[in-house]
């Protein structure tokens, strides 16, 4: 059955007008801090004689912004959307100071920390947020709205941070935050509705919490690993802890996640598996293809940077036009389709750089990009829909944590699969080329996978809403 229509300018009238500003301000406060932080902290650790700590920046913050993005569901019950918002960038506002003040390493890492807890509590409950503040009908404009600040910051992010860096210092980008999470806080106390918390009694299940960030930080290390034994032990612990959260959740009395998180019997579950292994695919992307156009092919920093870019250009692109679909069935079509582009692209950028085929290597991006626009803002919404009344905000909230997830295990599985066919071993330019097919048919796998997966999801979908 079509849903009622809803227009592009009804997201921008002056009922949602206040809304959309505030959750893709939201979206930009830990969108533009990746690309900020991802261009400015090489300056810093030289400044501060840290580079032994450097792949810790990044460690440590995601350990923090998964463990509190898991948590988001339960603090608004506990605390409301409006506090616990307001509060989760005041941390986030907190640890962009300390990290911009900072005159050693280690105090840039406590700053790093904080700015994960906040993100990942902000992108928990904007996710929870998009469905809750705005009708079904226009849920889907409003994923393709935040996919256009995705990738403005994508653009914009390391243009800013490099100028600030170049002209100012690397402190200045971290600064970039403050005012930044100022207006949002401001908009989120007069935005989102006050609620009083719920009755009863919650306290964060810290057991689970703490399996969830020792298994996220056995990922981490693994992807820095040198020794693939040993980055393959840590991947297999990391998996038995992730595994055990998921399953000692489901028999918890203070939840963190649907009872139903990754079951292969769900909509919630299936689905959930679609948003951690598409993330997984296009690591080997985001890990390797900057690197790849340099190192084999010679191109200049800024040159491999914007090819890196079309991916985000693409899956904006994407979202815009195909948030106009009504019918519930081509909906479902989308979202199997996302995961097919995903694996062509991959399976078209090792052809590329087989055949070094500039041109199909841009087509490949685009197809990447164009994925997870077409499938990930109906992809979202399925799962949110699914997801009963009482566990509406765990489902939503958990998506963002997912997705992360995804990207973090995804890079150490992609350098993992690069060490096991040689890349780092490379004597020349073959066989590099040999590894990174490697990396990009396993990309393509896990894009089958994700594939698979959104083909059960769909599926249920439709018994569901024809039964």
């Amino acid at each position: 059955m079509a849903e009622e229509r809803g227009g592009w300018g009804e997201v921008f009238r002056p009922t949602y007008l206040a809304t959309t500003a505030t959750l893709c301000l939201g979206v930009a406060l830990y969108a533009f801090n990746t690309f900020l932080v991802a261009t400015a902290l090489p300056t810093a650790v030289q400044e501060l004689d840290g580079l032994a700590l450097i792949s810790w920046s990044l460690t440590v913050y995601l350990v923090f912004a998964i463990m509190s993005g898991a948590s988001s569901a339960l603090l608004k019950r506990r605390f409301s959307a409006r506090l616990a918002l307001a509060a989760a960038a005041m941390v986030f506002m907190l640890g962009s100071v300390v990290a911009s003040v900072a005159s050693t390493m280690p105090e840039v890492l406590v700053g790093r920390a904080l700015q994960g807890v906040g993100q990942g509590i902000v992108a928990g409950l904007v996710s929870v947020l998009t469905i809750e503040l705005y009708p079904l009908k226009l849920v889907p404009k409003v994923f393709g709205v935040e996919a256009v600040v995705w990738a403005i910051a994508g653009f914009g992010g390391p243009l800013l941070a490099g100028a600030l860096t170049q002209y100012i210092s690397w402190r200045a980008a971290f600064l970039v935050n403050v005012p930044l999470a100022a207006i949002f806080i401001a908009l989120v106390l007069w935005v989102v509705p006050r609620a009083a918390p719920e009755p009863g009694r919650f306290s964060l299940p810290m057991t689970r919490l703490a399996i969830i960030g020792v298994g996220i930080m056995l990922v981490s290390l693994a992807s820095i690993a040198r020794d693939v034994q040993v980055s393959a032990a840590l991947l297999v612990a990391a998996a038995i802890l992730l595994t055990s959260a998921v399953l000692l959740d489901r028999r918890g009395g203070t939840r963190l996640m649907p009872r139903d998180a990754f079951s292969l019997r769900t909509i919630v579950g299936n689905g959930l598996w679609v948003v951690l292994l598409m993330p997984m695919a296009q690591s080997a992307s985001t890990v390797y293809l900057v690197l790849l156009l340099q190192k084999l092919w010679g191109f200049t920093p800024t040159l491999a940077g914007a090819i890196g870019a079309i991916m985000a250009l693409s899956w904006s692109g994407a979202a815009i036009p195909i948030a106009n679909i009504l019918s519930a069935g081509r909906r479902r079509l989308a979202v199997c389709a996302g995961p097919v582009l995903l694996a062509l692209g991959f399976v078209g950028t090792l052809l590329a750089f087989r055949y070094e085929m500039v041109a199909l290597l841009v087509v490949a991006q685009v197809a990447v990009g164009a994925g997870f626009g077409v499938t990930w803002g109906f992809l979202n919404q399925t799962v949110m829909e699914a997801a009963g009344d009482g566990e509406r905000d765990r489902a939503s909230g958990l998506l963002p944590t997912v997705q992360s997830a995804g990207y973090a295990v995804g890079g150490a599985v992609t350098g993992l699969v690069a060490n096991l066919a040689g890349f780092t071993r490379a004597a020349s330019q073959d066989d590099m080329i040999s590894a990174v097919m490697v990396v990009f048919g396993v990309a393509a796998a896990l894009a089958v996978g994700a594939f698979l997966a959104a083909i059960r999801t769909t599926a249920l979908a439709a018994r569901a809403a024809n039964p």
